[in-house]
């Protein structure tokens, strides 16, 4: 596993998602992953048991550079001309980005099962030892003197999940009243002293700078602090309600046929769904499709309510136009701090 410890004192290179410069060797292929913040550890374990699967499969040899960073700014590095053969991003409109410019097809979520996301998590409270600010559920996040960490949905699309999470909560508890779920989410980000870029940086601020009461983090990326650090620094907290997080993937089909990988690219993305890869899934604590997988980790993954896009937003589009665009919702209610 890579170390939360180290990637406070990741290269710069790493942070802006950039990869070296390599290419295929003999008789080999080499095959380029954009990601986003979390997913070092998925991919580190993925990479390794599909470059050896496949070998025995093909006889091919392939090597998976891995870039991670903010997922909106990902893909904004594929568009300028970065590398990308496949993109494993946190959430569709970061693909639909590249399908506007051409680089995919516009159906590229039915290419895939369950809509191209292999699958699931969703945002939980990360708080300190002893939970001293007696943090339980949402409301809590706007108590007096209480910090929280989250960061920032203009670069980080792991933070865009964060934010609807937050307004889906308001509008169920203010009777689906859009003013009263603005007003609560403009006054937890009067909560939140730092916006972070990306999702990974955020949780470095919260568990090793030592800023902030509460972390608000993907599922996956809270139980790795915990792994990490341990039950005795910090704590994980299930709000009453949350959001069904989907992070998608997709072969970036024009990169991919330039780069002559199109096939091994298709091959990795379809490997996501093999029951040995929903296990790696499940261990890197991230909730697996495969039914006999998830049933298998079930104690890991409690049970909550989870809105979604689709109901809750209207889908990705309209949500981003909404709340995200410049001059959006976020920039309205930010812009007043």
């Amino acid at each position: 596993m890579i170390s939360l410890r180290l990637l406070a004192v990741v290269p710069l290179l790493a942070v802006l998602g950039l990869f070296p410069s390599c290419g295929s060797g003999a008789g080999g292929v080499t095959l380029y992953n954009v990601s986003y913040d979390p997913t070092r550890e998925l991919y580190a374990d993925i990479d390794q048991a599909f470059a050896a699967d496949y070998k025995i499969k093909t006889g091919i040899d392939v090597a998976v550079q891995l870039s991670n960073g903010g997922s909106g700014r990902q893909a904004r590095n594929i568009l300028v001309g970065g590398q990308g053969d496949v993109a494993t991003l946190a959430l569709a409109a970061d693909i639909d980005l590249l399908a506007g410019a051409k680089l995919l097809p516009a159906d590229w979520q039915s290419r895939l099962p369950e809509n191209s996301a292999p699958y699931t998590s969703t945002i939980v409270f990360l708080v300190r030892h002893g939970n001293p600010r007696g943090i339980a559920d949402w409301p809590d996040l706007v108590k007096p003197g209480v910090a929280v960490i989250t960061p920032d949905p203009k670069s980080s699309s792991g933070a865009r999940w964060n934010y609807l999470a937050a307004w889906g909560y308001a509008l169920q508890a203010g009777n689906q009243e859009e003013a009263k779920a603005r007003a609560f989410v403009a006054e937890l980000y009067r909560h939140v002293p730092i916006l972070d870029t990306g999702a990974r940086s955020a949780t470095i601020t919260f568990t090793q700078r030592n800023q902030g009461d509460v972390l608000l983090a993907w599922e996956n990326e809270a139980h790795l602090a915990q792994k990490e650090f341990g039950a005795d620094k910090f704590e994980i907290v299930i709000p009453s309600v949350s959001i069904l997080a989907e992070p998608p993937v997709a072969v970036v089909e024009e990169n991919a046929r330039r780069d002559g990988v199109a096939k091994v690219a298709e091959d990795y993305l379809r490997y996501l769904y093999t029951p040995e890869a929903q296990e790696i899934i499940a261990r890197n604590f991230y909730r697996p499709r495969d039914a006999q997988v998830a049933a298998k980790y079930a104690a890991q993954f409690p049970a909550l309510k989870l809105l979604t896009i689709d109901d809750a937003f209207g889908g990705w589009k309209k949500a981003q136009a909404t709340h995200f665009a410049d001059g959006g919702t976020f920039d309205q209610i930010y812009k007043k701090h």
